[in-house]
């Protein structure tokens, strides 16, 4: 069943439970109200009577004033509302209308206890049913509702008299009642059909734009944007939906940016690899000929070396950068004084730095640099960045600095060149694995895979730490390395 019917199904169930609850409600109440209003006209017309009545003759104890012309008139007067008398004198005898011969008709002595203790008796008279109650005309075959009420004198009960009304007029009343209910119960029926119709295409039709836009999402389409006004729980629903879309494609554009590193990767990887691979067979086809003179065997030998080891290195680095990623290395952390790590990595690449005319300059350190750090990887990260920074400046000056934060907790270690710079598309994008900000120089001897400062990355988030990069085109770029005490370490995400 589709959506539409079960909510006009729910709708209606609903309307319906409450209509025939106030139906019910209301139709018992009339009833109930059309009865008593009978009952109190009818007691009305019988105290009436009452105060017409003459006082019975205290020798004979008849009535003499009461006579049936008198309570015919009455009727008479009463008979547009089908009102007629009966009256039981003291001993419990019917007097009027007046019984067959050798007829005594007397009232059930449940009620005739009742009058003695003044109270009145409402009931209703059926046909069927006459034993105990008076007999107004031959073969009456009528229901009446009545009312018996007791006249007393001097504190003794002297007659009783018996009103009742046809009940066929009080039904009339009730049946025209209940069939204007019924009529308006009808109204509201097809008006809530009408209604609920309505509401449920409304909500469904709000669903059904949500299913639409999954389907175009589903189609890689994720310019979707569905309108909410923040009402109720589909209100909520669209705006995460909203907010997933947004999601996705951002994860669809990384996903595709990432596959495009991947695939330069692929291609700078393979030539990278070819070049040395073709330069040992050479040498190797040549030794095994004899094709390489004597004296230039060493040399060949050597240049071998050299292309082995650049492709163990660019195989190590992929390695390692998975390890760290995955943290499947351990941080073995200790206090140790930054001077002479710092100290070594300059003189390490100072030569490097002068094939580039690049000048190191390591300021000034304190006295005593406290990082708390693995040793090792401490290194690696500040080798990275100051290799990178050789990578990009030529004829330039690369500084070197390290100081406490004592406000933070911290150790921080800046490394500034006067290079190239980067633009700030290239400072988002210099963590992602394989990025290289100056393509032209994969052919370099340091940086062919693209993945040092993604290492870096990951590193210093591994301690806890944070790295900034400020950088603007041909004005350089200056990394700022941070690493906290222990207990102080900020607790990162990982690299993207």
């Amino acid at each position: 069943m589709k959506l539409i019917y079960q909510n006009m199904l729910s709708f209606l169930i609903v309307i319906l439970t409450t209509l025939g609850i106030i139906l019910y409600s209301v139709t018992s109440a009339s009833t109930n109200w059309e009865y008593n209003r009978t009952y109190k006209s009818l007691e009305s017309y019988a105290g009436n009577l009452e105060k017409i009545a003459l006082k019975t003759d205290p020798k004979t104890g008849q009535m003499h004033n009461i006579t049936g012309d008198n309570i015919r008139t009455v009727e008479q007067v009463l008979s547009e509302r089908n009102v007629q008398f009966a009256i039981f004198d003291y001993n419990n005898n019917q007097v009027y209308p007046t019984a067959p011969a050798n007829v005594k008709l007397h009232l059930k002595k449940s009620y005739w206890t009742k009058l003695k203790q003044g109270k009145t008796v409402r009931n209703i008279q059926k046909p069927q049913n006459t034993a105990g109650n008076p007999r107004l005309r031959k073969d009456d075959n009528r229901s009446y509702v009545y009312v018996l009420t007791p006249w007393f004198q001097n504190g003794k009960l002297i007659a009783a008299v018996w009103a009742g009304s046809d009940v066929s007029e009080l039904q009339t009343n009730i049946g025209e009642i209940n069939s204007r209910l019924y009529f308006a119960l009808l109204i509201s029926l097809l008006a809530a059909i009408i209604l609920s119709f309505l509401l449920s295409r409304y909500q469904v039709n709000r669903i059904n734009r949500l299913r639409s836009a999954t389907k175009k999402v589903a189609n890689n389409d994720f310019s979707v944007h569905i309108e909410s006004k923040g009402r109720d729980e589909l209100d909520d629903l669209s705006d995460d939906f909203n907010q997933m879309v947004k999601s996705l494609e951002a994860s669809d554009t990384e996903i595709k940016r990432q596959e495009q590193r991947r695939k330069e990767f692929m291609a700078d990887a393979s030539h990278e690899m070819r070049t040395p691979l073709t330069t040992i067979n050479g040498l190797l086809e040549g030794l095994a000929y004899d094709a390489i003179p004597e004296e230039s065997k060493g040399q060949s030998i050597q240049l071998m070396r050299n292309e082995t080891k650049r492709l163990i290195r660019l195989v190590n680095e992929n390695l390692d950068y998975e390890k760290i990623r995955t943290n499947q290395i351990t941080m073995a952390k200790r206090v140790f004084d930054a001077n002479k790590p710092m100290q070594d990595i300059t003189s390490q690449l100072e030569k490097k730095a002068k094939t580039s005319g690049d000048e190191l300059i390591l300021k000034p350190f304190d006295s005593e640099l406290k990082t708390y750090a693995d040793y090792d990887r401490f290194v690696q990260v500040i080798f990275n960045i100051m290799q990178n920074a050789i990578q990009f400046t030529n004829d330039g000056k690369i500084f070197i600095s390290g100081t406490r934060d004592e406000t933070r907790h911290a150790s921080v270690f800046t490394v500034s060149d006067t290079g190239i710079g980067m633009s700030e598309d290239q400072v988002k994008n210099i963590w992602d694995r394989y990025y290289k900000a100056d393509p032209s120089r994969k052919n370099r001897k340091y940086g062919e895979s693209g993945l040092g400062l993604s290492i870096v990355h990951q590193l210093v988030e591994n301690h806890g730490g944070e790295i900034e990069v400020k950088s603007k085109v041909n004005e350089g770029t200056t990394f700022i390395v941070t690493l906290f005490d222990e207990g102080f370490e900020h607790k990162t995400t990982g690299n993207e």
